[in-house]
């Protein structure tokens, strides 16, 4: 087991999305250096911006195509830490190859790269998701770490090109994990491997946003409900997944790193299921005004049909998560804020 703890220089792949720039600025408050990569110079500048206080303990590097063989080469030589939140993610791809083998060689790109160039690197930290956990079940199921969603790319063999774009997104996230597990397995390198499985991810941005039709798919969805009350009252109740604050993702980043223990070990990080009615009351209660308003309180107390163990991430991390109610206050904020 390979802890890294500040003042080790990380490299935070992706680092102008959503959950990689608030890895970004909590690794640099906790001491670390960090080194971002981004797929073009201009995607950088917010971040030079944001970050300009933390002088040369913040740099940027430009990597075009993550899928390339040898991409990752040059940036991963010198650093401690990797933390992987970088992502080839897009659903206008003609065949459900053009999601899943991107994400694939994403993933296992970087590791060859480490293998070849990366010899002081001690740990890395992937970004997955519970789609590569979560398969469809007819009933309330626990899903944990032992969990994978074998039936996403199931319906990728069986369907091919007819599948549909969810099952799609899940398989490409499943055989990304399994192929960074196999790594590990078949190479047996001298760092270890974290993976984090968040769900739904919500929480004001921190990196750049042209607009807020341009917010993130999870961000996007709680602006279509709050501000322009697109879910009416049956879809406000009906189950609507787990979700996490994307401070908390963040901060398992920088334990994941940090804690001894973690090292070798898949770990789902949610705060809990959810309802969108829960959302709306949420910022009913913080004085907002959302654009619509359901039933209040019919989803209090309601089960969902999806939850997840998340003791391993309580064990080993320490996780404490932050309030529904909170996190909903400071996103009706930022929708303010952006829109002034």
């Amino acid at each position: 087991m390979s802890p890294v703890p500040a003042p080790a220089k990380a490299l935070v792949t992706g680092a102008n999305g959503y959950i990689a720039a608030w890895v970004v600025r909590t690794l640099l408050e906790q001491g670390y250096s960090v080194l971002g990569t981004v797929r073009s110079a201009s995607k950088g500048e917010h971040l030079k911006k944001i970050f300009a206080s933390y002088g040369d303990k913040f740099g940027i590097a430009v990597v075009e195509d993550i899928t390339q063989p040898g991409a990752f080469d040059e940036v991963v030589k010198d650093v401690d830490l990797v933390e992987h939140t970088a992502s080839p993610f897009h659903m206008n791809g003609k065949t459900p190859s053009d999601l899943i083998d991107p994400a694939v060689r994403g993933t296992t790109g970087i590791l060859e790269s480490i293998k070849k160039s990366g010899s002081s690197v001690r740990r890395v930290v992937i970004t997955s998701s519970t789609a590569a956990v979560q398969y469809p079940v007819p009933s309330y199921t626990v899903f944990d770490e032992y969990s994978w969603d074998e039936h996403a790319i199931e319906e990728v063999k069986a369907k091919g090109d007819a599948t549909a774009a969810a099952f799609v997104y899940r398989a490409s996230k499943t055989m990304a994990e399994k192929a960074a597990w196999e790594f590990v397995k078949t190479h047996n390198p001298s760092w270890d491997l974290v993976v984090l499985n968040p769900p739904f991810v919500f929480g004001p941005p921190i990196h750049e946003v042209s607009s807020l039709s341009a917010l993130n798919t999870s961000m996007q969805t709680m602006y279509d409900t709050l501000v322009k009350g697109a879910k009416d009252t049956e879809a406000l109740a009906a189950p609507a997944g787990s979700w996490i604050d994307v401070r908390d993702v963040a901060r398992a980043h920088a334990l994941a790193a940090q804690v001894a223990e973690a090292g070798g070990n898949r770990i789902i990080i949610s705060a809990g299921a959810f309802f969108w009615q829960d959302v709306v009351d949420a910022a009913v209660d913080n004085g907002d005004e959302p654009a619509v308003k359901g039933l209040y309180g019919a989803t209090k107390g309601k089960r969902s049909v999806v939850n997840y163990n998340t003791a391993k991430a309580g064990k080993i991390l320490g996780m404490e998560y932050n309030s529904l109610h909170n996190m909903t206050r400071d996103v009706m904020a930022y929708f303010k804020e952006f829109s002034s």
